[in-house]
């Protein structure tokens, strides 16, 4: 493709071509040892000619100029034969064959296949080439010389030798000598009168052959014209039959190969004179043009200007604007050219008044005006070049202003940059680093040499327009990239895009036409294929396609410069269509690397992303890139294109738009595997998985691990106590994902909840969607999914995992139907991870609205890649993730509940019943259970539980609480039950069932494991699973206890009662009581609230005591009422000191309270000897006619400070009698029981006898009290009385005289206390004895 460059008037354009079986690679190697050449010094090129051909253009061996050469690959296209005279420069002057001599290809057949090349790329009659040669390259220097010989003049051999390139710039000067002399036969058949009249003919004129424009022996005055025929008066332009061909063998006059005349011949005034020969009927305007022309290409720019400047004096006073404006054009170049050739022309610029390049761009400006007002030419194809000339006008003034503005000014820089013959435009330094396009560095070119970008822009506006629509196809695409270039260096990228897309449109053009001429296109015969290429699927009767299917081979070369193209033009609209990424299909993204912090957070990125960029147009150029993908056709491109623009754009994208886009993709995805292409597209639509979490296991696999240490203990009670929610080993219905690992049975099913999203319009559809892990090996099969639209979407993956160890689930490998399959990490949402997320958020959103860049900068790639930051380490990016891990532990036993004796999973029992329940056990696994245990709840544990925790209750409720929990549960075992279980066998337990008041339901917890595994003796922990029963209970209150109460009991003289053989006696006998003090009477009170009656017993459960028991049978709705005697018992002070205990070990801190220390002793004493007390005496009922039997609780009833008195046994024994101080019987006082009957007013006996009953000796004083006090007189005093100190069970009796003196009832009492004892509720004794005084009648 032509790259338009300034100085192309200048160029000496030669063509190469391949001869012979020729590799392209050494091809190229060869052109570019060619094009090394890019001028020759005018003294190096031969002077003299060997067939005495014209010498006009030759130069004189000591000129300084330059022969400015130009190598192509392609030929100019034969639209642009008209072109020849008015551009000569347009067209190559001579052909170069570059072959590479073999042992297969003679030179004969290499010179014969240069001859029909020639013939192919020329057709015969045309003017270029001027000159031929085939190169025949040799390899190495030991080739033997090849010897060409007289018979193939154009053949020529390049020797493998050192200094190959010198051998080459000598072949080269000897073309070009070539060139130059056809240049001068040229000219001289212009300077006919008939050439003339040709050259002047027409806009665009043709010439016919040369042998027929051949200048007369005897030229004729100037002011006679010459002779023509009547045929030739004037050129027939109305036959187009002058196309390019090689130049004719032509006859030269003597006088042209004289060479001793050839210096004055080459004189200005001399070529005049030649001149005035021509006829006077046309202008000398155009051959002066010419004659500039081809000394510009000589390079004689002196020569050159003197005939441009003679040329422009005829065009300025006739109407030839093209002409003139072409003239123009080589004036501007031979500038550029001086002053390259000068070398500088920086010290110009600085002292001239404007800058040295402001002629140049007049003359410019100039010639542009005059194409414009050039009148439109008759025919298509002449109005297409002289818009071709148009365009090449604009371009080369746009290029002069770039290449001075790029090189910072008229220097040798920017006349290089203009001189740039090679297939490549030269970029200068200046806009060759990596700041090129930065606003700074283009802005300071500008202002370094007074050429803004805008001024360069607005002249390169002009070429677009209404001028584009008449060129070519090829010209106008070479425009387009003309201009794209410019605007790209220029930093307008925008506008780069804009043109690039005409340019897109200009190549779609071609490929339909080029289609339709090579016959792609079906016949209307032949019906269309469904996307394969394939002809004749369907043949039709008569068709000319035969009956067999045919398929048209595609070409996908130069497809992928097309995408390419296209891609950057939406790039820099802000549409990345290779945000999904294309590769090989079979190949997914390894999950052995780590993970990618930019990977995992491409969604966070996207979704909090502003928006850059005009929806509408976004949305339109996505349509064009699927419409040019589809047109080559690429469907892997289309399917990337449209799937990239649904994860970009989903936004803008309307409804229809999305469901286009993606049935367009699918569609191209079932084509290309089809058709068998390799390709295929990554997962596209973001990151699909929301959240990943175990499904929890069924309670009876579910594993637990505990330590080896707790297999040979009992039942903990702290959990109880404590409201822990596992009531012994573990609960089940706990769930365990936020404890860290989870623990899962190898060999087990385990099952995965995956919560899947998408946000289009249209279902979306998953091929394969798998668990991606590490860790142990984990075997699962791959899934097929569809999403609906719009929707959040659970999935079940399962799987099991095959080893011991820790599997890690880092999250799903996803893939769409025909894509890549890629992996989506989901790391656990951690404080951490919450935090750095946060941040994220809060950087990108501050970022929102600040416009801090311009231009493409705002373009979140292109920060990107300025603000670049440093990527964790791998080691740093394990730390920073938290996956979803799962403990594998080995394989365990799974036992189930085969039956039990409960019917229908009720039980029903009364308050305080105790029953018997049977469970069998069957282990359904290979492994053995040797490890088994037992654990309950019910519906009491919870609530107790909860008022223990808030801590509200007193010291009492606590402790009964505790109490109730621990001694009276709901469900119990003996754990001496518990036996193995082998594989496929039965065991059956028996259970205990206690009747509790308030219970509603309960569970049982069967705990079993297998821990004997040689495997994993070392281990400091095994692994447990468990079964559990619920049951319904229904526990019915019958009976009700209140009113307790403890009473004295009566003392009775021992003797007495033997004597006096009556009923009460008898009773108070069958009571087994052995002696009348230190006895009380317990009573209670019940009531049956049941329909049913029941037996009621009170036991006496004393210790040293005979057992007896008080039993009542209380009808429904009745109170009974029962009394049993018990010994009065004494505590010892070290168990009254202690505290009220809890059970779980808790202290409570008495001090809180308000109670005094008198107080809190009382509290103490009360709850110990009540708790004495509820030892003693039991109580048990049984149905009436019936077998069911329970407890009786007392544990709601409350002890009393009275019945405290009752209960304790007193310090001391005391015990007084009356007598008369002998022991005859005459003396004896009469005594009944406690009643004495002494006489008065005599002096009787008062024997108080004082029994220590404590447990360690005490110093006792006694007081005795009579009542009325009046009429009684007594020796000494009655208190204080010392006792003196008595050991345990040593007695001590008091004498004290008395004398009643009146009759009637007195009453004496004697009190014994300890001595030099402070506290007034200290323990004492107290007796007493009442005395009936009468006299004798």
């Amino acid at each position: 493709m032509d790259t338009h460059a300034f100085a192309s008037l200048a160029h000496v354009r030669i063509l190469l071509i391949p001869v012979g079986l020729i590799p392209q690679s050494s091809f190229e190697d060869y052109a570019a040892e060619i094009r090394s050449f890019e001028f020759i010094r005018l003294g190096e090129i031969p002077a003299d000619t060997k067939d005495g051909k014209a010498a006009r253009f030759l130069p004189n061996p000591l000129s300084t100029g330059h022969l400015h050469l130009s190598f192509l690959t392609h030929p100019p296209p034969r639209s642009h034969s008209p072109l020849a005279l008015l551009r000569p420069s347009q067209f190559p002057l001579a052909v170069i064959g570059v072959a590479k001599w073999s042992q297969i290809d003679s030179l004969q057949s290499l010179h014969a296949q240069f001859n029909s090349s020639l013939a192919d790329v020329f057709p015969p009659g045309g003017i270029f080439p001027l000159s031929r040669s085939c190169f025949v390259f040799e390899e190495g220097e030991e080739t033997a010389n090849l010897d060409p010989g007289g018979n193939l003049p154009d053949l020529v051999i390049v020797p493998g030798i050192a200094n190959r390139k010198l051998h080459i710039g000598t072949l080269l000067g000897g073309l070009c000598s070539q060139i130059l002399a056809e240049l001068g036969v040229l000219v001289q058949a212009l300077e006919s009168p008939l050439g003339n009249e040709y050259l002047n003919s027409s806009l665009m004129p043709l010439l016919p052959p040369l042998s027929d424009l051949h200048p007369p022996l005897n030229p004729l005055p100037r002011d006679e014209p010459p002779p023509l025929s009547s045929r030739n008066s004037q050129p027939d332009m109305s036959k187009h039959s002058f196309t390019l061909s090689a130049a004719p063998a032509l006859k030269r006059n003597a006088s042209s190969a004289n060479s001793s005349s050839r210096q004055a011949n080459l004189g200005i005034q001399t070529q005049k004179k030649r001149l005035s020969t021509i006829g006077t009927s046309s202008s000398h305007g155009r051959l002066y043009k010419m004659l500039g022309d081809f000394f510009l290409l000589s390079g004689r720019t002196e020569d050159a200007m003197v005939w441009y400047n003679e040329a422009l004096q005829l065009f300025r006073s006739s109407n030839d604007p093209v002409w003139y404006a072409c003239t123009l054009e080589g004036m501007a170049t031979a500038a550029i050219v001086d002053a390259w050739s000068i070398g500088q022309g920086l010290h110009n610029s600085a002292a001239a008044v404007k800058e040295p390049w402001n002629d140049v761009s007049d003359r410019l400006q100039q010639a542009t005006i005059l194409y414009q007002r050039a009148p439109a030419p008759d025919g298509e194809q002449m109005h297409s070049l002289l818009a071709y000339l148009y365009c090449g006008c604009v371009l080369r003034h746009s290029s002069l202003l770039f290449a001075v503005w790029s090189a910072k000014g008229w220097g040798p820089l920017a006349f290089t940059t203009m001189l740039q013959p090679g297939p490549k435009p030269q970029i200068p330094p200046t806009l060759s680093h990596g700041e090129r396009d930065s606003w700074i560095n283009l802005e300071r070119l500008s202002l370094i040499t007074g050429i803004s970008r805008s001024s360069i822009s607005s002249v390169l506006t002009q070429l677009h327009g209404p001028w584009l629509l008449h060129l070519g196809p090829r010209e106008r695409i070479a425009m387009l990239e003309t201009m794209a270039s410019l605007y790209a260096c220029l930093g307008y990228r925008r506008k780069e895009a804009y043109i690039l897309r005409e340019v897109l449109g200009c190549l779609l053009d071609l490929m339909v036409c080029g289609r339709e001429e090579d016959g792609v296109s079906q016949p209307s015969s032949v019906p269309a294929s469904a996307g394969l290429g394939i002809h004749n699927v369907h043949p039709v009767p008569g068709g000319n396609w035969g009956s067999v299917g045919v398929r048209l081979s595609e070409s996908a070369e130069g497809n992928e410069s097309i995408l390419k193209l296209l891609t950057h033009v939406c790039k820099v609209l802000g549409i990345n269509l290779k945000a999904v990424g294309l590769g090989e299909a079979g190949e997914s993204r390894s999950t052995d690397r780590p993970p990618s912090l930019n990977d995992y957070d491409e969604d966070i990125v996207e979704e909090l992303r502003e928006p850059c960029g005009w929806p509408e147009l976004q949305v339109g150029v996505v349509r064009e890139a699927v419409a040019v993908a589809e047109a080559l056709p690429d469907f892997p491109a289309v399917a990337q294109f449209a799937l990239s623009s649904l994860k970009t754009l989903q936004a803008v994208l309307t409804p229809g738009d999305q469901y286009h886009l993606y049935s367009t993709a699918t569609r191209a995805l079932m084509t290309a595997r089809r058709r068998g292409d390799s390709r295929a597209v990554e997962y596209w639509s973001g990151r699909p998985i929301v959240s990943i979490s175990i499904a929890p296991l069924p309670a009876i696999r579910l594993p637990v691990e505990k330590p080896r240490s707790i297999q040979h203990k009992s039942n903990d009670i702290k959990p109880l106590l404590q409201g822990l929610a596992d009531p012994f080993l573990y609960n089940p219905r706990k769930a365990i994902a936020g404890q860290g690992k989870s623990l899962v049975v190898q060999n087990e099913l385990l099952e995965f909840v995956i919560t899947l999203q998408n946000p289009y319009i249209f279902d979306l559809e998953l091929q394969e969607l798998s668990l991606s892990t590490s860790g142990v090996q984990f075997k699962s099969q791959p899934q097929r999914v569809l999403i609906p639209a719009n929707t959040l979407h659970q999935v079940v993956l399962s799987g099991r995992a095959v080893e011991v160890g820790t599997l890690v689930i880092r999250g799903c490998s996803v893939q769409a139907p025909g894509g890549i399959a890629r992996e989506y990490i989901l790391p656990l949402y951690t404080t951490e991870e919450e935090d750095r997320l946060t941040r994220k958020r809060r950087a990108i959103s501050s970022e929102i609205g600040r416009s801090k860049s311009s231009g493409l900068d705002r373009y979140h790639w292109t920060k990107a890649q300025k603000h670049a930051s440093p990527q964790p380490k791998e080691t740093e990016l394990g730390s920073l993730f938290r996956f979803l891990e799962c403990k594998v532990v080995p394989e365990q036993p799974l036992l189930r509940i085969r039956r039990t004796s409960v019917t229908h999973g009720g039980l029903m029992l009364y308050d305080g019943e105790k029953s018997m329940i049977r469970i069998t056990l069957e282990n359904v696994s290979p492994i053995k259970v040797d490890f088994l245990r037992f654990a309950f709840e019910d519906s009491t544990i919870e609530p107790a539980q909860k008022a223990l925790a808030e801590g509200n209750l007193s010291v009492f409720d606590t402790y009964e609480t505790e109490h109730s929990l621990i001694n009276k549960p709901v469900f119990s075992w003996d754990q001496n039950e518990a036996k193995a279980i082998a594989p496929n066998q039965n065991l059956t337990l028996t259970l205990g069932c206690f009747g509790k008041v308030g219970c509603a339901n309960g569970t049982i917890h069967i705990s079993y494991a297998h821990v004997d595994d040689p495997n994993h003796e070392d281990s400091d922990v095994f692994y447990m699973r468990q079964v559990s029963y619920p049951l319904m209970v229904t526990v019915y209150h019958m009976l009700e206890c209140y009113a307790m109460d403890l009473l004295p009991f009566p003392s009775y003289q021992h003797s007495q009662r033997q004597r006096n053989n009556n009923p009460e006696t008898d009773k108070i006998n069958h009571l087994n009581i052995e002696d009348d003090a230190g006895w009380a009477l317990f009573s209670i009170e019940v009531r049956n609230s049941y329909g049913s009656p029941f037996d009621v017993s009170l036991v006496r459960t004393q210790e040293f005591e005979s057992s007896i028991s008080s039993t009542a049978t209380i009808p429904p709705g009745s109170v009974s009422r029962l009394v049993i005697p018990i010994r009065k018992l004494v505590l010892d002070e070290a168990t009254l000191s202690k505290p009220i205990p809890t059970l779980s070990d808790r202290q409570f801190v008495v001090a809180q309270t308000s109670l005094s220390q008198q107080e809190q002793r009382a509290q103490r004493e009360l709850f110990w000897y009540r708790e004495e007390l509820f030892k003693c005496v039991r109580g048990r009922w049984h149905e009436t006619g019936g077998m069911r039997t329970g407890e009786l609780s007392f544990r709601t009833q409350r002890m009393t400070l009275p019945m405290l008195e009752t209960l304790r046994l007193e310090i001391a024994k005391i015990s007084m009698s009356l007598d008369f101080g002998d022991a005859s019987s005459e003396n004896e006082i009469l005594r009944n029981g406690a009643r004495h009957y002494p006489k008065p007013n005599e002096f009787v006996y008062l024997r108080t006898k004082v029994t220590n009953q404590s447990a360690s000796p005490v110093v006792f004083t006694l007081d005795l009290e009579t009542n009325p006090s009046e009429y009684v007189v007594h020796e000494g005093v009655l208190t204080d009385l010392a006792v003196g100190r008595l050991k345990t069970g040593e007695s001590r009796e008091i004498t004290t005289s008395l004398c009643f003196l009146a009759s009637g009832r007195f009453d004496i009492s004697a009190l014994v206390r300890d001595f030099g004892s402070s506290e007034p509720d200290s323990r004492i004794a107290r007796a007493h004895v009442t005395a009936i005084v009468v006299e004798d009648k």
